[in-house]
């Protein structure tokens, strides 16, 4: 038994009703940094962070008591100290025994050192991703975001010089309350281009800066608006863009940024679809069902077809023009991060495409449910929509 012990792979600890340990095998050896003659006949609550340390024996004591397993048979991902004081994630299920000489309790422990670094740079990786998903999708729109900022900034010069030139005047002809009024109202006119233009920036740099995911309440409507404001720059102005918003929607626990970014991607994709159409037109909408908060983009563009459906949400394939493949891969892997799910329903046979990406606007309906019947959306489409545009 006890070179079975040694040899595993994981850790094994054996303590007795007391919480004092039994077996240490050569796996906690190293895990833990203590030789098993330092550690057995000791505590086992020596392995644990102190605010665990000090209510572990009465963890043992209740459950002697009144028979409630809280982690006995279990997996649970624990905090434990190694000998230099250091902490490590483990890993760590209980089970239970009953012999002749008492009951004792076994604990594997896995060390999910190596295994937490790896998530932590796949997160830092996927960020990366969906950082330059945006940045990839703003160099699309390079031209167009620069015409868009030239216009306001050309207005304020021109302004400016009108005040100037009334200054100018005035010293010639002197003061008079008419006057003045003219140059408040040009100076009104450059705050407000000024304003128009420090929107757009701050709208590009919250896209392009990089920052990690935060989290926090927001307003799916507001967010959704001011996604669609920066999409449009450049788009064809002859396309209809409605927004049927839904009232009196709850909070949404999101980020807004990524969630901007679906809105941008999806919106850009139906700007695409409709390119050249007559009577192009795109819907944006938001509504709620008993779970989540639903966003829909719908175009009356000819749908997808068919050969295009299972390589969708594939990254780095794409049937447009231009652009890198990205924006369905990572509005899919955003909606995912937030407990929410992107579908689709692609139309075809005079029907545009809709997407639809539900969202879970409370944390305890962050479930497995909210990924189901994921690829294609089911279910009717929306009614006929509000008409603000």
């Amino acid at each position: 038994m006890a070179s079975v012990l040694d040899t595993a792979v994981d850790g094994i600890i054996i303590i007795d009703e007391h919480a004092r340990m039994m077996m240490f095998n050569k796996a906690c050896e190293r895990m833990f940094g203590y030789e098993a003659a330092e550690v057995i006949g000791r505590n086992v609550s020596m392995l644990t962070p102190p605010e665990h340390a000090e209510v572990h024996d009465g963890y043992v004591e209740a459950y002697k008591r009144t028979g409630h397993r809280k982690i006995i048979g279990i997996g649970r991902e624990v905090r434990a100290k190694r000998k230099d004081g250091t902490y490590f994630p483990i890993d760590l299920s209980v089970g239970e025994a009953i012999t002749p000489e008492g009951r004792q309790f076994i604990g594997i422990l896995r060390d999910l050192t190596a295994r937490k670094e790896t998530e932590r740079r796949l997160t830092e990786l996927q960020g990366d991703l969906i950082r330059l998903a945006r940045v990839s999708a703003l160099d699309e729109m390079g031209s167009a975001i620069a015409h868009e900022l030239n216009q306001p900034l050309t207005a304020i010069i021109l302004y400016l010089q009108a005040v100037e030139r009334e200054l100018r005047r005035a010293k010639d002809t002197g003061h008079s309350e008419e006057a003045d009024a003219r140059r408040f109202a040009i100076i009104k006119k450059a705050q407000g281009e000024a304003q128009r233009a420090g929107s757009i920036i701050q709208r590009i740099r919250q896209l392009v800066e990089k920052r990690g995911p935060e989290r926090k309440d927001v307003d799916l409507n507001h967010l959704v608006d001011d996604a669609i404001e920066l999409t449009q720059i450049g788009q064809d102005r002859i396309v209809n863009v409605v927004r049927d918003y839904g009232a009196d929607l709850p909070m949404l626990q999101a980020d807004p940024v990524q969630i901007q970014q679906i809105v941008v991607n999806l919106v850009r994709n139906a700007f695409e679809a409709v390119r050249g159409r007559e009577g192009g037109e795109i819907i944006v909408s938001t509504s709620l069902d008993d779970r989540h908060l639903l966003l829909s983009v719908e175009d009356n563009g000819p749908g997808i077809a068919a050969e295009m459906l299972d390589g969708l949400f594939q990254a780095f394939k794409t049937g447009k023009r231009s652009g890198m493949g990205l924006g369905l891969a990572i509005s899919r892997t955003i909606a995912q991060s937030h407990g929410g799910e992107l579908l689709v329903d692609p139309g075809g046979s005079d029907r545009g495409a809709r997407f639809a990406v539900r969202l879970p606007f409370l944390s305890a309906q962050l479930s497995a449910e909210s990924a189901a019947d994921a690829g294609t959306l089911k279910g009717p489409r929306p009614s006929e929509p509000k008409r603000e545009v």
